[in-house]
């Protein structure tokens, strides 16, 4: 190993080391029989995550929730809902989880609070109520109607009609979750307070949702429309609103300084000369999840129904602009999953590919990328998404919004669902595959969504015993990765820049180069790669390699020395 390698491992924090595992707690095992997975069944399979190479775990939201958005409504944020189990589990997933120096991340949602927290009740009691300006309340246009044509992100408009006050509150995302006023001193201090809870309980970090809409500009005015019902979308007019740096800032003084944690924002519409500000030594977070990859089938805005099939170069240059905006200042938290997105098989490779050789291929891609990389749960299995023949076996809300949507702007109930089909949230939310049992081995009970059809197939235990599985291939790349100085810290380089069927790049230290490529198509490709030349098959998705051609989505790591 080449000295000035080590001394850069060594300047890496722990979480630029590791792998990041994404769980949906209501979706990973359940061990009370609820049908609802649960904080037990997170420790049960502690030792699974160790194996797979996991140094920290995300929790989607488990605090107290009506459960309108699944969690992301929380009407408590210093508790644990009692469908997941106790503040005593909690504890002791912390304890575990540390015996195997995995750290716990959780999830901060401080944009909207659930509309049954206290401090909405109170909010909306009245105008005089000590809590009047904890959201945000405005008075109707003269004719009545909302104060904008703000669309809210699943739809609808973004205003709801209090009676109580006689005014409408904003919710950019459901009716059930209106936006918490960041302009009160006294919403920050106890939304600081929320998060400190939980770094004195032991947690390693957390992930904060939707952050880039909680400053709301000063005036509220109509925007352009771009839907036949004369809305816009709320996005367009309030994420990333000048001055919100300030309260990030204040954030990252009051919660994280000083702690030995990570931070991830999700940030959509953060431009790449603004990330210096964002994230860093310097910036308010470490790592900033963007979306210019992800979304790459949506060019004029996330309406499903306007989605177009997108470049294998537009995706290229999303990604290599992520990975050089972050190459001297900021560190990229790569994905391809989470719990808002389909699987991405289906959404970044051609249908009627390899779904195992498929799975690998973006594996590939995700564990040689320069960044911490997070893998959302049932990706390291290859699941796929789900086609359920009717809008009501959804439990997404976005889709029923998105759905009405495209009934709106007249297309067929037919092609509404396909849409659904496509992007649904739930595609990534149906339970984990653990073995051929019922309900896939994650409930006795009725599943509370329905278990991918495939899991017979598709399991953790099957894959186990499968040295060529995508579960092996997953073990195989992060303890790869984690033991590699040049994919651990290694510089980027993006090659074949135009090719619209590879995806080739290189990472290379003083000494050493690496090179992976990527085949996104069902064709064999034939490849002029002069760099081959001198380098070293190390391993792939297919048995062997040839440095002439790619076969059909065929992913493979070259290595070289010098």
């Amino acid at each position: 190993m080449i000295e000035g390698c080590r001394i850069f491992m060594n300047n890496l924090k722990w979480w630029q080391k590791t792998a990041v595992y994404q769980i949906y707690p209501k979706s990973f095992m359940d061990t009370t029989g609820s049908g609802t997975g649960d904080i037990a069944g997170i420790t049960q399979k502690l030792d699974y995550l160790q194996k797979l190479g996991i140094g920290a775990i995300w929790l989607t939201p488990i605090y107290p929730s009506p459960m309108v958005d699944n969690g992301y409504d929380i009407s408590d944020y210093t508790a644990i809902d009692p469908r997941y189990g106790t503040m005593s589990d909690f504890e002791k997933l912390i304890a575990e989880a540390d015996k195997r120096n995995i750290k716990i991340i959780m999830d901060l949602v401080y944009n909207h609070s659930s509309d049954q927290h206290k401090w909405f009740l109170e909010s909306k009691s009245s105008r005089e109520n000590p809590k009047s300006d904890w959201y945000i309340w405005r008075d109707a246009k003269p004719d009545g109607s909302a104060p904008t044509n703000w669309r809210g992100i699943f739809g609808g408009s973004a205003w709801e009609w209090c009676e109580e006050r006689q005014q409408y509150y904003l919710h950019t995302f459901a009716t059930q979750q209106p936006d918490l006023n960041w302009e009160n001193p006294d919403v920050r201090q106890a939304l600081y307070d929320a998060a400190n809870f939980w770094l004195d309980k032991g947690v390693g970090g957390f992930r904060i949702d939707a952050i880039v809409y909680i400053k709301k500009p000063k005036d509220f005015v109509d925007g352009e429309p771009d839907s036949a019902d004369g809305s816009s979308a709320i996005h367009d007019a309030i994420a990333n609103t000048s001055g919100i740096l300030d309260y990030l800032y204040e954030f990252k003084e009051k919660v994280f300084k000083g702690h030995d944690i990570f931070t991830v924002a999700e940030a959509n519409a953060v431009k790449p000369e603004e990330l210096k500000y964002w994230v860093g030594e310097q910036g308010a977070f470490d790592m900033l999840f963007e979306f210019s990859h992800s979304n790459v089938m949506f060019p004029t805005g996330e309406i499903w129904h306007s989605w177009k099939p997108f470049k294998l170069t537009t995706l290229k240059k999303a990604l290599t602009a992520s990975q050089t905006a972050t190459a001297q200042n900021g560190w990229y938290p790569i994905y391809f999953e989470n719990h808002d997105k389909p699987r991405c098989v289906n959404t970044f490779l051609p249908k009627g590919a390899d779904p195992i050789k498929a799975a690998k291929a973006m594996a590939t891609v995700l564990l040689t990328l320069r960044g911490t990389p997070f893998i959302y749960e049932g990706q390291e299995l290859g699941m796929t998404n789900v086609a359920w023949d009717s809008i009501d076996k959804y439990n997404d809300i976005s889709s029923h919004g998105q759905y009405e949507i495209s009934l709106n702007d007249g297309f067929t109930p037919e092609q509404a669902l396909e849409f659904v089909h496509l992007f649904s949230r739930d595609n990534a939310r149906t339970p984990m595959q653990w073995s051929k049992e019922v309900n896939a081995g994650f409930t006795t009970a009725q599943p509370w969504l329905p278990v991918n059809e495939n899991y017979l197939t598709v399991n953790v235990e099957t894959e186990d015993l499968d040295k060529k599985s995508v579960l092996n291939y997953f073990r195989k790349l992060t303890n790869f990765r984690e033991h590699n100085e040049i994919l651990l810290n290694g510089n980027y380089e993006e090659l074949l820049k135009d090719d619209e069927r590879i995806y080739a790049f290189s990472r290379s230290t003083q000494g050493s180069k690496m090179y992976v490529l990527i085949n996104f198509t069902l064709d064999e490709v034939s490849i002029q790669a002069d760099f081959l030349n001198r380098a070293n098959f190390v391993f792939g998705n297919y048995e062997g390699s040839d440095k002439r051609r790619l076969r059909p989505v065929e992913a493979v790591i070259y290595e070289e020395t010098f």
